[in-house]
């Protein structure tokens, strides 16, 4: 079977989605040996994110991502490729162009919350995405929170749509040492027991009511720990600025953009805790992430968070709030015995998640098993 996978979004943002297929794509190269796959690239990315096995091949594709004629243009050049099936990670499908079409939904925050993003992606997600859950054959979804998303406000058939969870980078599972950890922090002149939060700088990522809350902390308690802000700026975060600016915070909030991989491991073994109030998550990552590495997590109950968090977190029901958001860190950052059983039961629970699972679930929906 020729099996094709749109691995072009890596050359153009290095998101979720993007660490979503080049993590995918070496474990499906480790469980799968027989079948033939072609990793479509754009032209223009000078890396490779082909596996180095016998039966994974590179093909650069001219068709840019997220083009108001992506899904055309990919039809004409995939056309002669034979493909028997081709996944597109990013949902949206080409209008032809293999036998069979899978997709991956990550989620649908642009059905629920509109107005977290610019009219132009507006435009174009709410354009795209009735469209192809309808011609897919079949999808994948990051979690039950999305599969559900899906079949209630998409009508997407049940039987069409399958759950198969993420896991996390492999660097975030392994020990890291003492001298390693402590050269990150010097590097950035962080302490240690900072508060985390780590995402794009978007509004569903509410970072306002984070440095609400934690000016609050700051205000009623003795805690007296920076709040590190680590991710890009996406759209529409102004406002976050402007929060920190208000209430006088520019001392302790700090945004550090360019961090990955062992740096953003070391934070993450180094922080008190890490703060995720999103409005929506699709699946929730850096929540999985931290609890890899020993950060106990505490996140909005909201979208999958309390899916991938569960019990071995602590959830906040309202995200906008700002006192409870306050008065749980207090607790995690000073409660000992709070903290030592959320980071061994976090870690317990991450664990449960791989690779290895998430490429087996989708190689049976490469084989029409579902």
């Amino acid at each position: 079977m020729h099996i094709g996978i749109d691995c072009r979004l890596p050359y153009y943002q290095m998101g979720g989605i993007s660490q979503y297929v080049l993590h995918l794509l070496p474990a499906l190269a480790a469980a799968d040996v027989e079948n033939r796959y072609t990793i479509f690239h754009s032209r223009k990315d000078g890396r490779s994110h082909t596996p180095p096995a016998p039966n994974f091949h590179r093909t650069n594709l001219w068709t840019p991502c997220h083009h108001r004629l992506e899904r055309w243009a990919l039809s004409v050049e995939l056309l002669p490729r034979g493909l028997d099936v081709l996944h597109s990670p990013d949902f949206i499908p080409p209008q032809w162009g293999a036998k069979r079409r899978i997709i991956t939904v990550h989620d649908l925050n642009f059905i629920y919350y509109p107005q977290f993003l610019t009219a132009e992606s507006l435009r174009y997600y709410a354009d795209q995405i009735g469209w192809a859950v309808r011609v897919a054959d079949h999808i994948s979804a990051d979690s039950h929170a999305t599969r559900q998303d899906l079949i209630d406000k998409l009508n997407v058939p049940p039987q069409k749509v399958t759950t198969i969870h993420l896991s996390v980078n492999p660097l975030y599972q392994r020990e890291y040492t003492e001298v390693e950890i402590h050269e990150t922090l010097v590097r950035h002149n962080l302490p240690r027991g900072f508060i985390l939060f780590v995402g794009t700088l978007e509004p569903r990522k509410n970072v306002p009511t984070l440095i609400k809350a934690y000016y609050q902390l700051r205000q009623e308690t003795a805690v007296d720990v920076p709040l590190i802000l680590v991710g890009g700026k996406g759209w529409i975060y102004d406002d976050i600025f402007a929060t920190i600016d208000a209430l006088n915070l520019r001392e302790h909030v700090r945004h550090l953009s360019g961090i990955f991989d062992e740096q953003l491991a070391h934070l993450y073994h180094a922080a008190g805790v890490l703060v995720t109030p999103s409005h929506y998550e699709g699946f929730g990552l850096p929540a999985l992430e931290a609890m890899n590495c020993g950060c106990p997590a505490v996140v909005s109950n909201r979208g999958s968070l309390p899916e991938i968090v569960g019990p071995n977190g602590v959830m906040v029901d309202d995200p906008d709030d700002v006192s409870t958001w306050a008065d749980i860190l207090h607790r995690v950052l000073t409660d000992s015995e709070m903290r030592a059983e959320m980071v061994e039961n976090g870690r317990s629970h991450a664990d449960t998640f791989s690779w290895e699972k998430a490429a087996s679930l989708t190689r049976q929906l490469y084989n029409g098993k579902s």
